[in-house]
This record gives C-alpha cells, structure tokens and sequence, in this order.
C-alpha cells in the first residue's frame, strides 16, 4: 500500500496562500512560515504530519499528495479547512 510524508500550512484565504508560497520559492524556510501562519495545529511542528496512506486525508488533499512532485510546493489546495500549501518529503508505492 502507498504511503506518503507531508507537512503543510493551512490558511483561510487563497490570496494568503499564494503569498505564503511566493515566500518559500523565494528563499524562506517552509517550516518557519508555518509555525507563524498554520491555522493547524500541526503548525507548531513545522506543518509534519507524519506518515500517512490514502484515504486517511480529505479527498482533495489526498490527490495532491499521492500524485504531485515530492519535494516541491504545491498549492493552494483548497479542502472544507482552508487552503492548504502541501509538501510531500516522501512517497513509497
């Protein structure tokens, strides 16, 4: 079964989430931004959540994380919480 590695930062706006984005690709630490502006609790940890398999996320969540680029910045995804800006650390099939 596939299991996959990601942390996040999820925020109410999308205009947010694209600025969080342009932040990281610029040069800033993924993890920083999302100590400051995660509205998850996941947040204080960097945005980690650990291992995880489909169907264990929201839908939305669950396609990006299981068919995008590991290592690179995805986003906005939009889900009932928020937008989120999603990286994938790990994938195994």
């Amino acid at each position: 079964m596939s299991r996959a590695s990601a942390r996040h930062i999820l925020v109410p706006s999308e205009e947010e989430c694209n600025s969080l984005k342009s932040r990281i690709e610029a040069g800033e630490d993924f993890a920083e931004i999302a100590v400051q502006y995660s509205k998850c609790p996941s947040g204080r940890s960097g945005g980690a959540l650990g291992e995880f398999s489909p169907g264990q996320m929201v839908r939305e969540f669950d396609e990006v994380v299981f068919a995008g680029e590991v290592g690179k910045v995805l986003g906005p995804v939009k889900t009932q919480f928020g937008y989120h800006l999603i990286e994938i650390t790990s994938r195994a099939d």
